[in-house]
C-alpha cells in the first residue's frame, strides 16, 4: 500500500544512464529485463520491481548522498565501542546549551510529517458503514470526492514525465461535483462518497490528451479481451438468468472501435501496463457492463475499483510441476536480506557496577529499621496521604506505623482461628487489598505481614466480577495457596456481595476470607509479646505480581535479603539520606512505587508524599505543586506524568522546583520518555527545574532496578543521546544514523548499573549467547538485588531467573547465574546502559523487530494528534498464517466523523509503513473508553488483544491491509498446459494407480411391468389390474390425511384432464402445471400424459412473496413455451390479481384453466407416442448459479429412471416410502409423481411448507407407517435438528419411535452436508434412528439421479482428504483430525444401468482415482438435453452427449458440472465385487479460481462461519480476482466490524487466501433456492448492483 523508498532515494537509482547499463554484465541485463518481464505480465508489483531492480543496479551506480544504507556498502560506521555518539564527548560539563539540535524530541513528529508529505495523500477507498451505524448521517458526514486534481495511483505517475501529457485530467471539476450533489439528494443507503476520483481514469475527463486517450483504449482493449475470454463465447448462450438482470451488455458495440485503436496504441505503447489493474483491465465509467448484466458503474464496483488500483498484481514465479504435501515448502519463507546490516563489534564484555557500600550501623532487616525509626524518631513523619482534592488526609509518624503494624502482626497470627488452630502460619501467603488512595493502610498492612512474618501478596482491587486481568490475578492466588486477603472497611463496603451479604467470589478466585485491618479490629498486643526480629534470610519476603504478554499473571518472589539489598543499593545510587522528602505519584503496591515509596524510605527515614492516581486525574500539577509545597529532594514519577503536567501547567505561576535534586523518571527506558523529558525541561527549566536533576532509570518487576542516572552530585559522566536507524534495529543492529533521515529513533541513556550488579547483553531467541558491541540484545542482570523465582513455576523461573549467559564458543561468562530483565538495549560508551524496547513489546515480523511503544510513537505523531482520544492507543501482534501481523487499536474522539477516521487511518498506515518499513495488519478505531483499562490508567494489552481475537473488540472503524503485510503465501499454482490425456494414463498406470470409473449393477431381466415402455401405460394397467391398491396419501400440518388416491382414482382423475385438454390442444403442446405439493399434481401429469401434452411442473408463487417469486413462474412458462397454464382456482385468482400486475404482465398469461370441477367425460382414445425416444416431460430447474435450466425427459429415459430406483431400493406394492420433499424438479419430482405408480408402493406424502407449522410431522408420519425408506431434504432435515433439537423427550412421550428406518435419504444435488447429517444423526439416536441409516443421494440436471443409497449394499463411508491437495485437484487421503482434512461423504450408491467416469475438465480425458476431475455419467435414464428460450441447444451438446479424447472413444456421456471422485473402498456390494464409491466435491460452475488453485466456496465459508459466533450464514465469490465474503450478522450491529478481522485471519489460516471485501449484512440476505442451497450469484449481482444493504462494507488493503 506503501511506497517505501527511504527519502533519499532517488530517481536516478532506477534508470541506470545509457553508458551505465552499456557496462552492466550480461547476466545483470538479462535479469533486468526478466524484471522487465514480470512488472509487464503483471507478476510482480510496482514496488516489487523497483526494489529489486535497486539491487541489481546498486553496485554499478555511483554512491550517491543520502541513498538508503541498504544499498550503501561504506556507510556502516566502523562499530567499536564508539557505537553511540553521545552529546559531544570533550564538553563535560552539563549546561543546558550542549543540546545538540539533532536530537530535539519534536523530530518524530517532524519524521511523520515527512513522511506523510511523500504520499500526496493517496487516496482509497473508504469502507461503508449503514446509516444506522453512523453517528451522525448528515451531509457532512459525506464529504465530496476530492474535485482537484486527483493523484492517481503512483505506480502510474513515476513516469508519466515521458508520456506526452502534463495534465490528464483537466476537464474533471464539475462533473465530479454534480456528480456528488445528486447521490446526496438521493439519500443512499450507506454514507460513503466514493473517495476517489482516480478509479475511472479518463472515465470523465473532457479533455483526454492523445498519449491518454491511447493508454485508456489500450486498457479497455486489454478488458475486453480478458473479458471474452472469461465468458461462455457469446452472450447469448447463457441460460437464461432468473435475476431479471440481464440486459445484453454493451460489449458487441465496442469491439470494432476497440480494434481499431489498438492498432494506434502500439506507437505509444511506452508504459501502458502500469495502468492495468489486478485482472490486467481499467474499466472507464460506464462505458462496459459486465456480461452477466449488471452495470459497472455501480458504486461498490468503483470502490473495488480503487482497492484494484492500489494493489496491483501479486508476484507469480515460476513453479514446480507437482503440488507438494510439505507446508514449509509450500509458504514462501522470508529469504534474510543479503544486505541486511549485520553486527561487526567485538564481543561485550560483561559491566560491572560499583561495588556496595559498607555502612556501619545499617540494619540487619527492614523490620528492624521500621523498629528502630518507630522506637527512636516516632514523631518523624513517614507517609503523607492527600485526598481528591490535594489536601493532606492524614500523616503517618513512625512511630503509629511501628504500633499499629505490631497490633495488626498479633492480631493475625493470635486472633485469626479456625476449629482452634491458628488460621496462619508464618510464612503463608496473605492478600493485600488496597485502593490506590489510601497507601496508610496498605503501609501498614504491608509491614504488619512482615512482622508476623507472613507473605504478603499486593493485589488491585477487583472492582467488579469481570475486570480485566482479575481472573488471572484469581489463580494466582489460587497458585499462591491464599486464604486471607486483608483490606480497609471502605474498600470491603464497596465489593460487589453475594446473596449472603458476604463478599462474592470473583471468576477464577479461590475461597477467601476477607479480613478489614481498621483500628476497630486489631488488637493490643500483650506487654511481654514481641514481634520476632531476625536477619534478613532468603525466605520470601514478599510476592509481585506481573501480567505477562499473553495476559497470563505470574508472582514473583523477592526474598528478604534481596529486599534488604536492594533498598542498600538504591540508597547508593540515588544518595538517599535520612529524613529527605520524596514525593510518589506511581503505584506503591509494586515496581518503582513499592521500592523508593513503601521500602526504602522506611530504611532511611524518609518522609513519602504519595499522590493518589485519582488526584492526577483532577489535576495532573498536583506532584508539581506538592513538590513546590514540601520542598521534596526527590520525586519519582512516569513520563506519562510529565507529559500531563505539561498540557496543564499555564495554569501555574508561582511554583519552584530548585529543591529537586534527582527525578526519577522510573519509564525512563521508554523512547517516548525522551521527550516528556526534554518537553518537561523546556518549561520546567525557568521554574528552577536543573537540567541534570532529570534521573531515567530500567527496571523490570524481575530484576527490579537495572539500572538509573545518578544524580549530579555523584560526578558521573554526562547524560548520552543516541539517534540510531530504525531498519538497524529492526535488524538488531545499532547503526548511528548521520543525516537527520526519516526512520530514526533517539534514545537516552537510563544511567549506570546498579551498585554491586554484574550487566550482560545476550541474544533474545535461543541460546544466551554474549551480544557484540554493536547489536541489540536483552539485559541481564546478576546481582543479590532480583527477584528469585515465579512462584510455583519452576520451568520459567529457570529460563528467566538462572539463565548462564554464554560465549560464542558456548563457554560461560561467569559462574554466577544472570536474570533475565526482559528490557533490550546495549551498553553504550562511558558504560552507560541504554533500552531502546522490551520483549513485551517485541513484534517479530518476516524476521525483523519491531517494538510495539516505537509504534505506538509514530501513531501518536499523525496529525492530527488530538484525534486518539487521551493517547490511548494499543499496538500488539497476532500470529496470522505463520507470522507475527501488527494490530493497531486506538480510542477515537467522541466527535471524530467517519471521514476523519478514515483520514487519519490512512496517513497512520503510511507514517508506519515509511519510518519502520513494516506493514500494518489491521488498524481499528473504537469509541473512546471502551479498551480494557489496566489498574492505573494505561491500556490492558493482553486483554485487548484477547478482546480482538475472540471478536468483542466492537470497534468503529477498521481498515485491514492484508494484501501489503501478508507475503509468505504459497507461490501461485501455474497450470501446466503440456501434460496430455495420453500422458495422464500413462502416468496413472506407471504409478499403479486405477482409471476413475466406476458402474451400479446391471440392469435384471424384465418384470410384469417392465414390458411397459410408457408410465401412463402402467397406470392404466394398475387401474385394471389392482383398481383399490392406495398409491398415494398426503398429510397435512396437522397429521391428518388431507387425501388419497388409489390407482383406479388417479386413473379417472388424469382421464377428465386429458379430456379437458383434448378439445383445447395438440398434441405435443407444453402444459404448465402450477399446484401445491398434492393429488391433483400428479392427476393432471398423467393427464396431460394421456392427452399427449408435454407436462412442465412450476412451483406456484407465494401469496405473501409474490414480487419475487411470480417472475420466476413467469419465465418458466415463457421459457418452456408452454401454450396452457393448470391450475386451481385459488392459483388462477391470484396470477391475474391486482398484486400480481404489480410483479409481471397478467394479460401475458396464455390460456389458464383450472381443473378443480372437470365434467366427467369418457375419454375417447389415449394417446400412444410412436416411439418411446419422445418426449415425456420437461424439468425445470434453478441452478446454484442462477440460471433456470430445463432438461427434456423422454419416455423411455423415464421408464429408465423408475426401474432403476426400484431396483435399488428394493421397492414392491407392499411397501410404503415416505418422501417430504418439493415435486417439482429433479429426483424429488420423480419420487414424488412417477415411482409410486410405476413400482406400485404407497408414497406417503408430506409437503415440506407444513414443516413450517409442525416441525415433527414428518418423523411423525415416519413413526406412525413404520416406514422403512423415506427421503427428504437438506432443508427439511434443517428444520427438523434446528426446531426439534432440544424436544427429541417430548417426541418419545408421543411415541415417536424411529427404529423402523432402515435408510433415510437426503435429495440433493451437491457436496453431502456431513455436519448437518451427523447432528440428525445424533439428536434422533434417541428416538432409534440407527446412526447408520442416514445418507446423501446426488442427481444433477443431466441425470436426476446418479446415486441413491438403497435398501442393500455397503454403508456409506467417508473419508479424509487433504484440503490443500483438492485445490490442486488431486486427492490425497489422511487421517481423521490431521491439519487440513476435509471429511466427504460418499454421496450414496451409483443406480444400476449406470457408469460413472472422472474425466479431466480441460483435456477430457480419464483421470486417475488419485485426481479430482468432473462426474461423466452414461446411463438409459440421462436426460436428452437442455431445453432453453434461445433453442440453442448445440452449444450445450457436450453436456449430453460427449466423450473422451483418449481411452474408450466410444460410449457416448454426459459432463454433470460437478467435481469428485472415485475411490475402491474395502467393501463389497451385493455381486461380492469391490465397492466403488463416488465422492462429489462441488459444482465446477461455482469453483473459485484463485491464484492458479480450485477453492470450493464451501470449504471457505464453513471456516468463516466458525471463526465467530455472531455469523449465521456466509457466502463467498469473486469479482476481478477479488475474494468477496458476504456474512450475515446474528446480533447487535455494533460486532459487525468485529467479523472482519477474524473473517479475514481465518481464510488466510486455513486457504491461504486474502480476502478483498467483507460485507457484513441482515440475516437472510443471502438468497437461498428451494433445496436450500445458496445463489451466489444472484447474491454477487445484488452486491455489485447496491442492492444488498450492508451494515457494513470493508475493504481490505
Amino acid at each position: 500500500m506503501a511506497e517505501r523508498t527511504s527519502a533519499g532515494l532517488l530517481t536516478m537509482m532506477m534508470e541506470p544512464t545509457p553508458a551505465v547499463a552499456m557496462t552492466l554484465p550480461a547476466e545483470v541485463r538479462e535479469k533486468l529485463a526478466e524484471l522487465e518481464l514480470e512488472l509487464s505480465e503483471g507478476d510482480i508489483t510496482q514496488k516489487g520491481y523497483e526494489k529489486k531492480r535497486g539491487k541489481l543496479l546498486a553496485p554499478y551506480i555511483p554512491q550517491i548522498q543520502g541513498v538508503d544504507p541498504s544499498l550503501q556498502i561504506d556507510n556502516r560506521i566502523q562499530a567499536s565501542s564508539q557505537a553511540v555518539i553521545p552529546g559531544s564527548k570533550h564538553n563535560k560539563s552539563r549546561a543546558a546549551n550542549t543540546r545538540d539540535e539533532r536530537f530535539r524530541s519534536d523530530l518524530h513528529t517532524e519524521a511523520v510529517q515527512a513522511a506523510l508529505a511523500k504520499y500526496k495523500e493517496r487516496k482509497m477507498p473508504m469502507p461503508s458503514k449503514r446509516r444506522s451505524v453512523l453517528v451522525q448521517s448528515s451531509v457532512e458526514a459525506c464529504t465530496p470526492p476530492d474535485t482537484s486534481s486527483a493523484s492517481e495511483d503512483e505506480g502510474s505517475l513515476r513516469r508519466q514525465g515521458r508520456l506526452a501529457t502534463s495534465t490528464p485530467y483537466q476537464g474533471h471539476g464539475h462533473p465530479a461535483v454534480e456528480h456528488w450533489f445528486n447521490r446526496v439528494i438521493q439519500g443512499s443507503s450507506t454514507s460513503s462518497s466514493a473517495s476517489s476520483t482516480s478509479s475511472h481514469p479518463g472515465g470523465r475527463s473532457v479533455t483526454n490528451t492523445t498519449a491518454h486517450a491511447a493508454l485508456n483504449a489500450n486498457a479497455t482493449a486489454t478488458a475486453l479481451a480478458d473479458l471474452m475470454a472469461h465468458t461462455q463465447l457469446d452472450n447469448h448462450s447463457a441460460p437464461p438468468d432468473v435475476t431479471g438482470l440481464s440486459e445484453n451488455s454493451s460489449i458487441h458495440a465496442e469491439r470494432p472501435q476497440v480494434a481499431s485503436v489498438r492498432s494506434i496504441s502500439r506507437s505509444y505503447n511506452y508504459n501502458t501496463r502500469v495502468m492495468e489493474t489486478a485482472d490486467g483491465c481499467e474499466w472507464s465509467e460506464g462505458s462496459l457492463s459486465l456480461t452477466d448484466g449488471v452495470p459497472v458503474n455501480s458504486r461498490v464496483s468503483s470502490k473495488i475499483q480503487q482497492l484494484l488500483n492500489t494493489l496491483k498484481r501479486p508476484k507469480r514465479p515460476p513453479l514446480r510441476e507437482f503440488f507438494l504435501d510439505d507446508f514449509e515448502e509450500l509458504l514462501d519463507v522470508q529469504q534474510p536480506d543479503p544486505n541486511q546490516p549485520k553486527p561487526e563489534g567485538q564481543l561485550m564484555s560483561p559491566l560491572e557496577g560499583e561495588p556496595l557500600g559498607v555502612v556501619t550501623n545499617w540494619p540487619p532487616s527492614l523490620p528492624a529499621a521500621l523498629q528502630r525509626w518507630g522506637t527512636t524518631q516516632p514523631k518523624s513523619p513517614c507517609l503523607t496521604a492527600l485526598d481528591n482534592a490535594g489536601k493532606p488526609v492524614y500523616t503517618l509518624t513512625y512511630g503509629k506505623l511501628w504500633t499499629r503494624c505490631q497490633k495488626l502482626a498479633y492480631t493475625l497470627l493470635n486472633k485469626l482461628s479456625t476449629r482452634n488452630e491458628p488460621l496462619l502460619m508464618p510464612g503463608d501467603r496473605v492478600a493485600l487489598v488496597f485502593p490506590n488512595n489510601d497507601p496508610v493502610m496498605f503501609m501498614v498492612a504491608f509491614y504488619g505481614c512482615l512482622l508476623a512474618e507472613l507473605v504478603p501478596v499486593p493485589i488491585e482491587v477487583p472492582l467488579t466480577r469481570k475486570d480485566a486481568g482479575s481472573q488471572q490475578i484469581g489463580f494466582l492466588l489460587g497458585s499462591c495457596g491464599v486464604t486471607l486477603a486483608l483490606t480497609t472497611d471502605a474498600c470491603q463496603k464497596g465489593l460487589p456481595k453475594a446473596q449472603t451479604g458476604e463478599v462474592a467470589t470473583f471468576k477464577g478466585w479461590p475461597r477467601l476470607l476477607w479480613f478489614v485491618t481498621d483500628g476497630k479490629h486489631v488488637v493490643k498486643p500483650p506487654k511481654d509479646w514481641h514481634p520476632p526480629m531476625r536477619e534478613a534470610s532468603n525466605d520470601i519476603a514478599y510476592i509481585e505480581y506481573k501480567t505477562s504478554k499473553e495476559g497470563s499473571t505470574m508472582g514473583i518472589t523477592v526474598s528478604h535479603s534481596a529486599m534488604l539489598a536492594h533498598c542498600h543499593a538504591l540508597t547508593q545510587a540515588c544518595g538517599y539520606t535520612e529524613a529527605e522528602t520524596i514525593t510518589n505519584v506511581l503505584d506503591f503496591k509494586r515496581e518503582a512505587g513499592l521500592w523508593h515509596g513503601v521500602l526504602t524510605s522506611v530504611m532511611n527515614r524518609m518522609h513519602v508524599i504519595s499522590i493518589p492516581y485519582s488526584l492526577m486525574k483532577v489535576n495532573p500539577l498536583s506532584w508539581i505543586q506538592k513538590v513546590h509545597t514540601y520542598k521534596a529532594q526527590v520525586a519519582v514519577v512516569k513520563s506519562r506524568d510529565m507529559h500531563w503536567s505539561l498540557l496543564a501547567q499555564r495554569d501555574q505561576r508561582d511554583i519552584s522546583l530548585s529543591s529537586l535534586r534527582m527525578l526519577i523518571v522510573a519509564d525512563g527506558a521508554n523512547p517516548w520518555s525522551i521527550s516528556s523529558c526534554d518537553a518537561f525541561l523546556n518549561v520546567f527549566q525557568a521554574r528552577g527545574l536543573r537540567p541534570e536533576v532529570i534521573c531515567p532509570c530500567a527496571s523490570t518487576s524481575e530484576a527490579m532496578t537495572v539500572a538509573i542516572r545518578r544524580p549530579p552530585e555523584m560526578g558521573v559522566p554526562p547524560p548520552g543521546k543516541a539517534v540510531l536507524s530504525m531498519g538497524g534495529l529492526s535488524h538488531s543492529v545499532i547503526r548511528v544514523d548521520t543525516e537527520e533521515k526519516l526512520s530514526v529513533l533517539t534514545v537516552q541513556d537510563v544511567g549506570q548499573v546498579m551498585p554491586g550488579a554484574l550487566v550482560c547483553v545476550v541474544r533474545v531467541e535461543g541460546t544466551p549467547y554474549l551480544c557484540q558491541t554493536d547489536e541489540v540484545g536483552e539485559i541481564c542482570i546478576s546481582s543479590g538485588t532480583t527477584g528469585v523465582a515465579y512462584y510455583g513455576l519452576p520451568g520459567m523461573t529457570k529460563n528467566i531467573f538462572e539463565t548462564i549467559p554464554v560465549t560464542l564458543s558456548g563457554v560461560p561468562i561467569s559462574d554466577r547465574s544472570f536474570t533475565r530483565t526482559s528490557l533490550l538495549g546495549f551498553i553504550g560508551p562511558d558504560s552507560l546502559v541504554f533500552v531502546v524496547g522490551k520483549m513485551d513489546g517485541l513484534m517479530v515480523v518476516s524476521g525483523r523487530r519491531h517494538n510495539a511503544d516505537d509504534v505506538v510513537a509514530t501513531a501518536l505523531a499523525v496529525e492530527p494528534m488530538k484525534f486518539v482520544y487521551r493517547g490511548r492507543i494499543a499496538v500488539f501482534s497476532v500470529s496470522v498464517l505463520r507470522d507475527e501481523r501488527i494490530v493497531v487499536v486506538a480510542e477515537q474522539r467522541p466527535d471524530a466523523s467517519e471521514e476523519d477516521s478514515f483520514q487519519w487511518m490512512s496517513r497512520v498506515l503510511q507514517a508506519i509503513d515509511s519510518i519502520h518499513q513494516v506493514g500494518v495488519y489491521c488498524l481499528a478505531l473504537v469509541p473512546a473508553n471502551t479498551l480494557p483499562k489496566a489498574p492505573l490508567g494505561g491500556i490492558h494489552i493482553s486483554e485487548t488483544k484477547q478482546r480482538f481475537l475472540e471478536g468483542a473488540l466492537h470497534p468503529c472503524n477498521v481498515l485491514m491491509c492484508p494484501h501489503t503485510c501478508v507475503t509468505n503465501l504459497p507461490k501461485p499454482r501455474q497450470k501446466q498446459p503440456e501434460v496430455g490425456p495420453a500422458s495422464m494414463i500413462v502416468g496413472n498406470l506407471v504409478a499403479g494407480k486405477r482409471i476413475a470409473q466406476a458402474c451400479g449393477r446391471d440392469v435384471a431381466q424384465l418384470e410384469d411391468n417392465d414390458q411397459f415402455l410408457y408410465i401412463q401405460d402402467v397406470l392404466q394397467w394398475r387401474a385394471q389390474a389392482t383398481p383399490d391398491h392406495p398409491l398415494f396419501l398426503v398429510l397435512n400440518a396437522k397429521g391428518t390425511v388431507a387425501s388419497t388416491a388409489s390407482c383406479l382414482q388417479l386413473h379417472k382423475r388424469a382421464e377428465r384432464v386429458a379430456v379437458a385438454l383434448m378439445g383445447r390442444l395438440n398434441t405435443g403442446d407444453h402444459v404448465a402445471l402450477v399446484y401445491p405439493p398434492g393429488i391433483d399434481l400428479i392427476a393432471t401429469f398423467y393427464g396431460c400424459l394421456y392427452a399427449g401434452c408435454v407436462p412442465v411442473t412450476v412451483r406456484p408463487p407465494h401469496p405473501q412473496n409474490l414480487a419475487t417469486t411470480l417472475p420466476t413462474v413467469k419465465m418458466i412458462v415463457e421459457v418452456s413455451k408452454s401454450v396452457c397454464i393448470l391450475t386451481t382456482q385459488a392459483i388462477m385468482k391470484l396470477l391475474k390479481s391486482k398484486e400480481a400486475a404489480a410483479a409481471v404482465d397478467v394479460k401475458s398469461w396464455p390460456m389458464v384453466l383450472d381443473t378443480d370441477d372437470l365434467p366427467r367425460k369418457k375419454s375417447p382414445q389415449m394417446y400412444k407416442p410412436p416411439t418411446p425416444e419422445m418426449l415425456a416431460y420437461l424439468d425445470f430447474s434453478v441452478s446454484t448459479t442462477g440460471i433456470l435450466a430445463g432438461v427434456k425427459m423422454s419416455h423411455a429415459a423415464t421408464s429408465a429412471l423408475c426401474r432403476s430406483i426400484k431396483l435399488q431400493c428394493e421397492l414392491y406394492p407392499s411397501r410404503q416410502i415416505a418422501i417430504c420433499l418439493d415435486p417439482y424438479c429433479g429426483l424429488g419430482f420423480a419420487l414424488w409423481c412417477l415411482c409410486s405408480v410405476y413400482s406400485g408402493h404407497q408414497s406417503i406424502l408430506v409437503p415440506p411448507l407444513e414443516l413450517e407449522s409442525n416441525a415433527s410431522l414428518w418423523l411423525a408420519a415416519v413413526s406412525q407407517y413404520k416406514v422403512r425408506v423415506t427421503f427428504c431434504s437438506y432443508s427439511v432435515m434443517e428444520m427438523c435438528t434446528k426446531g426439534l433439537g432440544s424436544q427429541t423427550e417430548a417426541l418419545r412421550l408421543r411415541n415417536v419411535n424411529l427404529s423402523c428406518v432402515r435408510t433415510c435419504m437426503v435429495v440433493a444435488e451437491e457436496r453431502p452436508r456431513i455436519a448437518l447429517t451427523q447432528s440428525f444423526s445424533k439428536i434422533f439416536k434417541d428416538l432409534g434412528l440407527s446412526p447408520r441409516a442416514v445418507s446423501t443421494t446426488f442427481g444433477c440436471r443431466v441425470n436426476v439421479a446418479i446415486c441413491l443409497q438403497g435398501t442393500a449394499g455397503p454403508d456409506p463411508t467417508t473419508v479424509y482428504v487433504d484440503m490443500r491437495a483438492l485445490r490442486h485437484d488431486r486427492v490425497r487421503l489422511v487421517e481423521r483430525g490431521s491439519p487440513h482434512s476435509l471429511p466427504l461423504m460418499e454421496s450414496g450408491k451409483i443406480l444400476p444401468g449406470v457408469k460413472v467416469i472422472i474425466a479431466n475438465t480441460e483435456t477430457k480425458g480419464p483421470l486417475g482415482d488419485s485426481h479430482l476431475g468432473e462426474v461423466w455419467v452414461s446411463s438409459p435414464h440421462n436426460a436428452t438435453g437442455y431445453y432453453t428460450v434461445y433453442g440453442e441447444e448445440a452449444l450445450h451438446a457436450d453436456h449430453f452427449s460427449t466423450k473422451l479424447s483418449f481411452g474408450d472413444t466410444q460410449t457416448v456421456w454426459a459432463r454433470t458440472g460437478y467435481l469428485g471422485f472415485l475411490r475402491r473402498t474395502e467393501l463389497t456390494d451385493a455381486s461380492g465385487e469391490r465397492h466403488d464409491a463416488l465422492y462429489v466435491v462441488g459444482s465446477l460452475d461455482e469453483t473459485l479460481e484463485l491464484r492458479g488453485m480450485r477453492y470450493h466456496p464451501i470449504d471457505i465459508e464453513t471456516s468463516v462461519i466458525r471463526s465467530h459466533k455472531s455469523i449465521a450464514e456466509c457466502a463467498v465469490f469473486t469479482w476481478t480476482n477479488l475474494l468477496v465474503v458476504v456474512v450475515e450478522l446474528e446480533g447487535s450491529e455494533q460486532e459487525a466490524l468485529d467479523l472482519v478481522a477474524l473473517v479475514t485471519n481465518v481464510v488466510l489460516e486455513e486457504h491461504y487466501l486474502i480476502v478483498g471485501v467483507v460485507v457484513v449484512v441482515d440475516p437472510g440476505v443471502i438468497p437461498i433456492n428451494s433445496r436450500g442451497e445458496k445463489q451466489r450469484m444472484h447474491l454477487r449481482d445484488g452486491f455489485l448492483a447496491d442492492q444488498l444493504d450492508p451494515i457494513y462494507v470493508a475493504y481490505n488493503m
